[in-house]
């Protein structure tokens, strides 16, 4: 039984449940210095704390359970068809990946062992490309796709995990280790970032459906309230899984607007993994070929400003210190921030991707790619080129009282309401009594929001025009 990152559970565990039921089980994580090297780990030093919780976690089960967890340190391409024939396996089995690269890894261990590598559906609640459109082509638009979705996806219950598992064989032998210690990998321990573990994750899922799911319609683009169910992690590493949390939804909402808002949201993450399955190409370069060649700006200086938290626009900048912090950043900041780079700043949304993955503790290629392309317009069934975000109206709307941004730009926290998505705005007597001081305590906004729309407008509509490609740029949706 090889656990793979993605599937960090004994509970709903489909190979698992095969392996148990053929006798002997082998439980292994392998130590690949794809994600394991220091050098590696310090570029995703949230999600490696996440990630290290869960495998001991993980271990902590086996052993309660009659087993043990195998760590064996390696290149898993080299290590899985080695063990194989070191202890006489007869199937290794996994839940499958969406991502390319571990697509290319299932193929290179597939020519080296066959058929005896079998991969199980179960990251997603439909395997990824079952939905095609009526000329057999995936799907481009979000709301056909869910349509299709709710139409073909029938729900079974989850499986429950094992109550006990084999032993391990007197006879394996391998170079054992141990769940690395964070500081071993160059880390140090963040104490914002959400507890690891199959437990962890389920007492999450309990308190979202007894405290918050209620109110998901009304509250989730909340920033300023705990509106959010907080489980992106636990769908991303796999300490639930995705059939586990919509059953669970279902049958505690039932047909509440609540309930169908917040399964809508797990079919768009299906949508995110098809659309990757289909399109694996979508991870290097844009979904609109037109932008494959727009002119983004190398601005360092914006892009600094944009990544510390110093923009002068104070929903853009509290979100960008949310994400070093602890990171996470509530959905809605996360579409504003995108937006605000590539948009305002004419910055390549890849350098805003590529940043997120590095430090979000719930950091998800094909979620994060869909996300970066729908807000700088050239994804799958993105939001139009020509809709701009205005910060300091998404502040107001969505942060009214400005209490998310008081917690992370606390340098504005003595002012008013109805300027502290504006302090440019406020005036002198009364930035005075809140101590703010733009271009000392806090900057001036580093770009005009009128300007910056009616510069990116003109040079997407000029670029686009001038494009051969054209597919899902026009102005009708």
């Amino acid at each position: 039984m090889w656990f793979r990152g993605k599937d960090l559970r004994l509970s709903d565990h489909e190979p698992l449940r095969d392996a148990v039921e053929s006798g002997e089980v082998i439980p292994l994580f392998v130590l690949d210095p794809y994600f394991f090297a220091p050098e590696r780990a310090c570029e995703l030093p949230h999600r490696m704390q996440f990630l290290l919780e869960s495998l001991q976690s993980l271990a902590e089960s086996l052993l309660q359970r009659g087993s043990r967890l195998i760590l064996v340190a390696g290149r898993s391409v080299e290590v899985i068809p080695r063990l194989v024939v070191a202890w006489r396996a007869d199937r290794v089995v996994a839940h499958r990946w969406v991502e390319p690269f571990g697509r290319e890894r299932d193929r290179r261990i597939h020519e080296a062992i066959g058929d005896r590598l079998q991969l199980y559906e179960g990251e997603t609640l439909l395997p990824p490309g079952t939905l095609r459109t009526a000329t057999g082509k995936p799907y481009a638009v979000f709301s056909q796709f869910a349509r299709a979705f709710r139409r073909l996806a029938v729900m079974v219950d989850p499986v429950p995990a094992p109550p006990s598992l084999p032993p391990i064989p007197d006879d394996i032998t391998a170079h054992l280790t141990r769940v690395p210690e964070l500081t071993e990998l160059g880390l140090r321990h963040n104490a914002a970032i959400l507890r690891g573990g199959e437990r962890a994750a389920n007492d999450r899922l309990q308190r979202f459906v007894r405290e918050t799911a209620p109110d998901y319609a009304e509250q989730r683009d909340r920033m300023d309230l705990a509106g959010t169910s907080r489980l992106s992690i636990d769908l991303k590493f796999g300490t639930l899984s995705v059939r586990h949390v919509w059953t669970k939804i279902e049958r505690s909402l039932g047909e509440t607007q609540a309930a169908q808002t917040f399964l809508n949201e797990l079919v768009w993450r299906e949508f995110a993994y098809s659309t990757l399955w289909d399109r694996p190409e979508l991870l290097d370069r844009p979904f609109k070929p037109a932008f494959a060649a727009f002119p983004w700006l190398r601005d360092d200086s914006a892009w600094n400003a944009w990544v510390e938290g110093n923009t002068g626009y104070p929903i853009v900048d509290a979100s960008a210190r949310q994400l070093l912090h602890e990171g996470f950043v509530h959905n809605r900041a996360r579409i504003i921030s995108a937006s605000f780079l590539t948009k305002h700043l004419l910055i390549d949304f890849r350098r805003g991707e590529t940043h997120y993955m590095k430090y979000l503790a719930d950091g998800d290629w094909a979620n994060n790619d869909m996300g970066w392309q729908w807000s700088a317009g050239c994804g799958c069934d993105a939001q139009p080129y020509f809709r701009i975000f205005n910060p300091v109206t998404q502040g107001q709307r969505f942060d009214p009282n400005g209490d998310y941004v008081r917690r992370w730009v606390p340098e504005l926290s003595h002012l008013p309401a109805r300027f502290i998505h504006r302090p440019w705005e406020a005036p002198d007597d009364l930035r005075r009594a809140a101590g703010v001081q733009l271009g000392q305590s806090y900057p001036h906004p580093i770009v005009e929001h009128h300007f910056a729309r009616e510069r990116f407008l003109a040079l997407a509509g000029q670029h686009l025009k001038a494009t051969p490609s054209r597919r899902g740029i026009t102005k009708k949706r």
